[in-house]
């Protein structure tokens, strides 16, 4: 049998020690261009089978590949939120060397199901779908075969991957909070039909309740709520009893939701507490600033990128959905409840 040549085998050739022939084949530093080009000769003299660099290697792989960003013009306008992931993805891409390409989708594509221009222009080898557009937009982007991950956005009738924010226990520990602050009468805001999202931090606000042994006001919830100060306030007006504390699907309803407690003239957090979701910028500029939960938008993006490389290599595994975790930034709109 035949012995397989070693990198000491290289080193005893030529004299020199087995580390310096280690970083010569990987590419590393601490060798001169003499040493490297000596070493690389005699290994393939010898027959040495060596790996380049790692990281070189996938950059090759990944070279070649085009990568398609879609989403809706109204996603696409919301940029302190999905803003954040697309550079964050657009990051990610361009680190591993692969091409981006980006397009939007009207309410007339959306409707007619046209699918994206870039699909027909370009070679694209993987497709990352930014929030909802429409179950059956997705589901014709998803049946042209090429590997998908959707980012923010799930659904029982896709069979994508996706990458989400874990949305009920983050909103069960916000709920948590505004009950560990000696809250019991607490109200939800935000319309869960606008996103998969929304129902799941209803969910969350419903557990939370029911572990620490309350029962849900359906009075309190307000569960098709627009993003609109008329609307939020004519709610308000509406309801018989007040809760002393609020949780709102999103920091656009928080922002909302304080400001009309404000114009009743109630104080926040010293008469009624509020709490909402995202850490986006409404939730940092508001007076007082609101407690909310954090979402890493940056990993976000990462972690669809990182999903999607694997799926191109993996068309056949099932489908994954991951969940990414959230933190509760405790500020000045929550505090403990006053008898």
């Amino acid at each position: 049998m035949e012995k397989k040549v070693s990198m000491q085998d290289i080193a005893d050739q030529l004299n020199i020690s087995k580390n310096s022939v280690s970083q010569a084949l990987s590419g590393k530093p601490g060798v001169s261009d003499e040493t490297r080009r000596l070493v690389q000769k005699a290994a393939d003299e010898l027959g040495y089978q060596y790996q380049t660099n790692r990281k070189q290697k996938q950059a090759e792989k990944n070279a070649s590949k085009n990568i398609a960003l879609i989403a809706s013009e109204y996603a696409f306008s919301l940029k302190s939120f999905f803003g954040e992931i697309y550079l964050s993805v657009e990051k990610e891409l361009r680190d591993r060397g692969m091409t981006l390409f980006i397009e939007s989708i009207n309410n007339d594509s959306k409707k007619d199901l046209v699918l994206p221009a870039l699909l027909s222009n370009h070679e694209i080898d993987g497709i990352l779908i930014l929030s909802h557009i429409s179950t059956d937009y997705i589901a014709k982007i998803i049946d042209t075969g090429i590997p998908t991950v959707l980012i923010d956005h799930h659904s029982p009738y896709l069979q994508a991957d996706s990458i989400l924010t874990n949305n009920r226990f983050g909103a069960y520990r916000a709920v948590e909070h505004l009950i560990q602050l000696g809250h019991q009468d607490i109200g939800f805001v935000g319309d869960v039909n606008f996103s998969p999202s929304y129902q799941e931090r209803l969910d969350g606000y419903l557990l939370a309740l029911k572990k620490y042994g309350f029962q849900a006001n359906p009075d309190f919830i307000f569960s098709d709520a627009q993003e609109t100060l008329d609307e939020i306030n004519l709610f308000f007006e509406k309801l018989q009893t007040k809760p002393t504390s609020w949780f709102c699907v999103n920091d656009g309803h928080g922002f909302l939701v304080t400001s009309v407690l404000q114009q009743k003239g109630l104080k926040v957090p010293e008469e009624v507490s509020v709490c909402s979701f995202d850490n986006g910028q409404l939730s940092q500029i508001a007076t007082p600033k609101i407690t909310t939960m954090d979402i890493d938008l940056n990993y976000f993006g990462r972690k669809a990128v990182e999903q999607l490389c694997w799926r191109i290599d993996h068309k056949e595994e099932p489908i994954h959905e991951i969940l990414l975790p959230t933190k509760l930034i405790i500020r000045e709109s929550t505090s403990e409840r006053k008898n």
